[in-house]
């Protein structure tokens, strides 16, 4: 019994360390508040802190230095009333890349539709099946969202269970009064980002992500002309969603966080290698045009 007794502890201790996926830092910048009252915001960060970095977000075994890391810089730009807040949420998401030191920003998106309800010291409460509060909700898509995006980094179609949370949590605020959640109100929002990464015209993005990343930048250290082919033939993939939809919501996102990215990596490409990528390029992401004209500027002249 004593044994029983002791293996349980045991577990119970490993899951408490290693059983949380995120490592969030969290940031709530009220500067734009002209009020004494500035206690409110300190304790709203560390609530929604403590809720991210403490939430069991997957069923994931992980050790403390595989969470994901993650930031959420949160911007209030009215108090609304006592309990009642307008900001703009701005998340970004890294992901480590093998036998190196670097990270690569796989998510980078300003929320600027973030109104939410909040009371000094309440519990964050969350619910998969049902709509409980703006704050939650709108957090948890996010973090389903960074967590998607990673998995599907490491194994094809990997990430595809965390985006079907993510729209079930859309589908859950449809009836909410805050917006953010509804196809109608904007192309770019909440509904899109869910919608385009389970959409089947899309589907190619699963390969892409894991494809640029895992066999990409997983192993550009080691052999940097098979990686850097693999990146080219993965972006070459993303035409297909250009040519579906040049307007695909997905494109962005994945450019925002990529393009700075892309044109570091074949500043030491071949000169055919450069000005296939740059044509592939300036034809899917075109509003990035000149970033990636650059890149034959920035060549060491291999």
């Amino acid at each position: 019994m004593k044994k029983g007794i002791l293996f349980f502890l045991i577990g119970l201790i490993n899951f408490s360390v290693f059983s949380q996926e995120i490592l969030c830092n969290v940031q709530v910048n009220s500067s734009q508040i002209q009020t004494s009252d500035k206690k409110i915001y300190q304790t709203m960060q560390t609530s929604i802190y403590e809720f991210l970095n403490n939430t069991q977000w997957t069923n994931t075994v992980v050790k403390n230095e595989e969470r994901i890391e993650c930031t959420m810089l949160i911007s209030i730009q009215e108090r609304v009333s006592n309990d009642e807040f307008k900001a703009t949420i701005q998340i970004q998401s890294t992901r480590p890349i093998f036998g190196t030191s670097y990270k690569s920003t796989m998510f980078n998106y300003i929320d600027k539709n973030f109104r939410f309800k909040y009371l000094e010291y309440q519990s964050l409460e969350f619910s998969e099946t049902t709509h409980l509060s703006s704050i939650t909700s709108v957090l948890a898509f996010y973090v389903n969202i960074i967590l998607g995006l990673d998995y599907d980094s490491f194994s094809d179609q990997g990430g595809m269970e965390y985006f079907v949370k993510a729209q079930n949590i859309v589908n859950n605020c449809q009836n909410t009064a805050e917006s953010g959640w509804r196809a109608f109100e904007s192309d770019k929002n909440r509904y899109w980002i869910a919608h385009d990464f389970l959409e089947s015209r899309y589907g190619t993005i699963h390969d892409v992500l894991y494809r640029y990343h895992r066999l990409g930048l997983d192993k550009l250290g080691e052999e940097p002309d098979d990686a850097r082919f693999e990146i080219t033939e993965s972006l070459e993939e993303l035409r297909k969603i250009y040519r579906e939809n040049p307007n695909a919501f997905l494109l962005k996102l994945f450019f925002d966080a990529k393009s700075s990215e892309i044109t570091n990596i074949y500043s030491e490409a071949y000169p055919n290698e450069q000005a296939r990528i740059i044509k592939t390029l300036i034809e899917i992401d075109p509003s990035n045009s000149s970033l990636y004209q650059a890149i034959t500027e920035n060549t060491e002249g291999r």
